[in-house]
């Protein structure tokens, strides 16, 4: 008891420290993340809007109040010019926050990324303009399928929630559904479901650690949050190829096509034995969703793997 007292002390006092700019964009459903430069400058990035500097600033000492009180909350002790780097999910909110400090900046600066306080469904990005119905029954059918499916784009692009949206289908209840991811970000209904977070504290847990483990606890579909190294997304791609169908994950890509490369990139950094067919395989879907300038999300195409040629994939548009 006297713990959770002391956590949620720290919890009060956190938001205190953030100040009332930052308090308002987070409780504002439609800011999805808020960023503090080390110049000082509040931004933050809206579903609808984009991103835009909120015109107020934060003191470098009321900075490092914010992050120490965090680091003291998730039991990170010496943060600071030794450890300039934190990276938290705020118990109870779950917000991904992640600190830098001086040398790595010039001053401290931090970004705070809210969890979405609903899930979107198809009919949601089809009624919004970010697909079209064609992508949608496209996507639809898949998971029904159980085809597995990577999700492409740059930072702040939408995937997780694209990911989330896909989650909340029907075809996923009648499973058992297992979460890797090292974010606490996705979301999932189905009454047979188990989500396990990556940590990068001692002792450390990987997500690549995590995926070896769902294959010991009967996974009927496997869900990765994000690949972003080889490893991981080498044991990925074996599961989803062993009898584990219907999965999904998320990959930084530039392009629909371009997923398949990075794939390969990823998978180049633990092998030097080409594993195009286990890709083509094992993905059979990619989707692509970009963000415009004008902050509007979209998704511009979903493509297959129709074969390899001269070191590159040939693919084919869906829709």
């Amino acid at each position: 008891m006297r713990n959770e007292i002391a956590s949620g002390r720290t919890l009060a006092a956190y938001r205190r420290a953030l100040g009332g700019t930052i308090r308002g964009a987070m409780d504002d459903p439609n800011v999805v993340e808020v960023m503090l430069n080390p110049d000082g400058r509040i931004w933050v990035d809206r579903l609808t809007g984009g991103r835009a500097c909120t015109g107020e600033t934060m003191d470098p000492e009321d900075a490092l109040q914010v992050i120490d009180l965090v680091a003291d909350h998730v039991g990170e002790t010496g943060i600071g010019w030794n450890r300039p780097l934190l990276s938290a999910d705020l118990p109870e909110t779950g917000e991904r926050f992640q600190a830098i400090l001086p040398p790595v900046s010039r001053a401290p600066m931090f970004t705070i990324r809210k969890k979405p306080p609903v899930v979107f469904t198809l009919a949601d990005y089809v009624r919004d303009g970010i697909m079209t119905r064609r992508q949608a029954d496209v996507l639809e059918d898949a998971v029904d399928r159980r085809i597995n499916i990577i999700v492409g784009g740059s930072t702040g692009s939408g995937k997780t929630t694209l990911l989330n949206a896909l989650l909340a289908l029907p075809g996923f209840t009648r499973h058992r559904i297992l979460i890797g991811q090292d974010r606490d970000e996705l979301q999932c209904s189905a009454p047979d479901m188990a989500s396990l977070l990556a940590r990068e504290m001692d002792p450390v847990v990987t997500v690549h650690d995590i995926i070896k483990a769902k294959m010991r606890l009967r996974p009927d579909r496997i869900v990765i949050g994000e690949v972003r190294e080889g490893a991981p997304c080498l044991a990925m791609l074996k599961a989803w190829n062993t009898g584990h169908p219907g999965g999904l994950g998320s990959i930084h890509a530039d392009s629909a096509a371009e997923i398949f490369n990075r794939l390969e990139e990823l998978v180049g950094e633990v092998t030097a034995c080409p594993q195009h067919r286990l890709i083509m395989r094992s993905v059979k879907v990619a989707v692509f969703i970009e963000r415009t300038e004008e902050g509007v999300r979209r998704v511009t195409e979903i493509r297959k793997p129709t074969g390899y040629k001269d070191g590159e994939f040939q693919t084919e548009l869906i829709s």
